[in-house]
């Protein structure tokens, strides 16, 4: 049983899937995810793309629907009674459900850790209690879960070695009806719902302003394919702008960018092993914000930044994040073209911290082995 809440998850889970398909004839898989993970044969027993929130208030506004859901999931589970249950991400959803199938004697893999170790990392004890193995994605963590005993296994990032385009960068300039003489900004609003009503209208006063400082600029926004366009409608509607929107392929837009603006999240690592300069924005509901500022005990949001240990990409959270200010930093990475140069060499070694590849095998061969499979 696979269970992803969000369009970074539902990728994540896929990629899994179809790796245990190759190393377990007949394996079969249930759960609830959305696109990716029907397409690579899981069956899909509710579609998660609904319920992809992030903040406090958010998922108090939604938390008769997410809480509805999760009753389902622990009745599948229940009623199906899964040799083994990974849980992918989606962290207080899936610690219920985990807790929940780990009482009834359902092996639970629990795969992305849940940040414990940048906020309330006494909560990690909690996740021990709930499940029988977690895999980290991040080297640093292992040794941050040894020391609690939790069995543990660091598998590699799943973008590590993934992150590649279709096509050669001349081939989706052509293919995009792009000028190669002239610079691209790459837009990457977020996969959630929430992130979008919240993000894509300062990102679009940005354009305005950029577009008119740099006439020769061309803009590509990299559309999840969880997002409706409608969504996008209604905010670009009123940006004079051309903006090409391009639909589920972030690694051959970001092929084509010279500049990203990305909300916090798995983009960022995607921009990042794309070797391309950006800028991180961050943006929720105020009581999720200053909730945020009290427990969180890191200095960054951004997990470049996070990994490097020190600031190499600019964020903009909150307030902070407005179309001025946006435009402004993304007007010095056009400009100055050492900035952008020293940039690109930080995002350099952070995609060496993440490794050559491999995490979907290395996860793969970790759920056969509590299958107990080969």
């Amino acid at each position: 049983m696979l269970v992803a809440g969000e369009a970074s998850g539902d990728q994540h889970a896929a990629s899994l899937f179809l790796e245990l398909k190759r190393r377990i004839p007949g394996v079969r898989a249930i759960g609830m995810g959305s696109s990716k993970m029907r397409a690579a044969g899981v069956d899909i027993r509710f579609d998660s793309s609904s319920i992809g929130v992030i903040g406090v208030t958010e998922v108090i506004r939604h938390y008769g629907k997410i809480r509805a859901v999760l009753q389902q999931m622990k009745r599948l589970a229940a009623s199906e009674r899964p040799d083994l249950l990974i849980c992918v991400d989606y962290q207080a959803f899936n610690f219920q459900l985990a807790k929940y199938a780990r009482s009834i004697g359902i092996k639970v893999l629990f795969y992305v850790s849940p940040q414990v170790w940048a906020s309330r990392p006494w909560r990690v004890k909690k996740y021990g209690k709930a499940i029988d193995h977690m895999a980290v994605i991040f080297p640093f963590e292992q040794p941050f879960y040894e020391s609690y005993r939790i069995p543990v296994t660091y598998v590699g990032h799943p973008l590590a070695g993934k992150v590649r385009p279709s096509a050669d960068k001349s081939v989706l300039i052509n293919e995009f009806g792009l000028d190669p003489l002239r610079p691209v900004i790459g837009l990457l609003p977020g996969s959630r719902a929430n992130e979008i009503r919240r993000l894509l209208p300062v990102i679009r006063d940005a354009v305005v302003l950029l577009a008119a400082r740099y006439p020769q600029a061309q803009f590509m926004l990299s559309q999840a394919p969880t997002v409706d366009d409608g969504a996008l409608d209604e905010v670009l509607a009123s940006c004079p702008a051309a903006i090409r929107r391009i639909k589920a392929r972030n690694h051959d837009v970001l092929a084509c960018c010279d500049v990203a603006v990305t909300v916090s999240g798995t983009a960022t690592l995607e921009v990042a092993l794309s070797r391309v300069p950006m800028l991180i924005i961050y943006k929720v509901a105020p009581l999720t914000y200053w909730l945020g500022r009290w427990l969180i005990n890191i200095p960054f949001i951004g997990m470049p930044n996070i990994l490097a240990g020190r600031a190499i990409v600019r964020e903009l959270i909150q307030h902070e994040a407005s179309g001025p200010a946006i435009a402004g930093e993304v007007g010095q990475l056009l400009d100055d073209t050492e900035y952008a140069a020293q940039m690109r060499r930080d995002l350099d070694d952070v995609s060496r911290m993440l490794g050559e590849g491999g995490g979907s095998a290395n996860l793969a061969g970790l759920a056969c082995r509590m299958l107990e499979y080969g």
